[in-house]
């Protein structure tokens, strides 16, 4: 009998396949497993400055098609495979998209792009998607916004990422704390660096948090803590761009002063290109001056980049243009293999330099 105080607002619910289900239906064989284990640990040894290779996460702000995020794959894959000497190149695959009011969530709310919502059929494409990156041998990069999803997928990531709007949620914190991978803290929206870092110290904490199994049940889980925890720096609403030599030494600085690796990743698009686009490449620019200049807590790079430079609006489905972002605007990937190229060279010469 429903009662007048609960549920009032809920109009529907709906079943939620379970973690486990997914997983048998689309299971990752033990050479691929091995493989992501083997991407995690490289992407360790760069962060931690072990490898002297700069980490490059670079893809489409979101995914929206598996078609076209296929294509991109096979040719990042192949433009990549002569600069992986300097960069350890990671496919960056968005299934969700936090929004400041209301949007377009992601891939995995609304893989129909229709309003439809259909969360499981979402949930398998996700997956999918990950296998099919993990066949062409790239390491692959998410960002964790719903705290349950992951127990669907995060066997197939190599990297995962905590945003801006939730790197002070505790419940974000906790997540991390479990997570079997890396994990990058981006500043706070306004730019503030010190959120991110106490996020990674939270981290590094064991933790005991509700969340699922994968077999869909309701349990009170216990982390252990994580000790791959690293800095993001997107710019930020009041700080503005925050790649600048000096905001990286600064921030090498902050962490160094918690005890925590200095190791900095700066994200080139978001605050930092100023919500432009084709400004990534000037502030890769910098960074590869910088790189040549000695700065070793520069270790990683963020770009955004799609089939087709730009983006669109959602429309029609069927009206879209193949190959071009929903969500942010992106650099075409023939403008992005020219910044891939000039920093292996900056990395190259860094080391010759040495």
């Amino acid at each position: 009998m429903t009662q007048p105080t609960d549920d009032l607002r809920i109009q529907q619910a709906r079943p939620l396949l379970t973690p486990a289900s997914l997983l048998e239906q689309l299971p990752l064989p033990e050479d691929l497993a091995n493989n992501i284990a083997q991407h995690r640990r490289s992407v360790e040894a760069v962060l931690g400055g072990e490898d002297q290779r700069l980490l490059v996460i670079v893809g489409p702000c979101s995914v929206h098609d598996p078609n076209a995020l296929a294509d991109y794959a096979k040719q990042l894959s192949a433009a990549s495979q002569s600069l992986s000497d300097a960069l350890l190149v990671v496919l960056r695959v968005y299934f969700e998209k936090p929004r400041t009011v209301v949007g377009w969530k992601g891939l995995i709310n609304d893989p129909g792009l229709d309003g439809s919502f259909q969360i499981n059929q979402g949930l398998q494409l996700a997956r999918k998607v990950l296998l099919d990156v993990a066949e062409l041998g790239l390491p692959a990069a998410t960002e964790f916004l719903d705290t349950t999803f992951g127990q669907y997928y995060t066997d197939l990531v190599s990297f995962g990422a905590i945003g801006a709007r939730t790197v002070e949620s505790q419940v974000h914190r906790e997540l991390a704390s479990g997570l079997s991978m890396p994990v990058g803290f981006k500043n706070g929206t306004t730019g503030d660096i010190s959120v991110a870092i106490d996020a990674i110290r939270s981290a590094r904490h064991s933790h005991v948090f509700p969340s699922l199994t994968k077999d869909g049940s309701a349990a009170v889980l216990e982390s252990s803590g994580n000790p791959h925890g690293y800095l993001i720096l997107r710019g930020g609403r009041d700080s503005g761009p925050n790649y600048d030599a000096a905001s990286v030494s600064a921030a090498a600085t902050a962490l160094s002063a918690h005890d925590l690796p200095a190791s900095v990743i700066v994200d080139a698009s978001h605050g930092n290109s100023e919500k432009q686009h084709q400004r990534q490449a000037a502030v890769v620019s910098d960074l590869c001056d910088q790189i040549e200049q000695g700065q070793n807590a520069l270790r990683g790079v963020m770009l955004e980049s799609h089939l087709v430079e730009g983006n669109q609006s959602l429309t029609s489905p069927a009206e879209l243009r193949y190959g071009q972002s929903i969500t942010d605007a992106c650099l075409s990937l023939d403008a992005t293999v020219p910044l891939l190229q000039q920093m292996a060279s900056a990395v190259r010469r860094a080391r010759t330099a040495q």
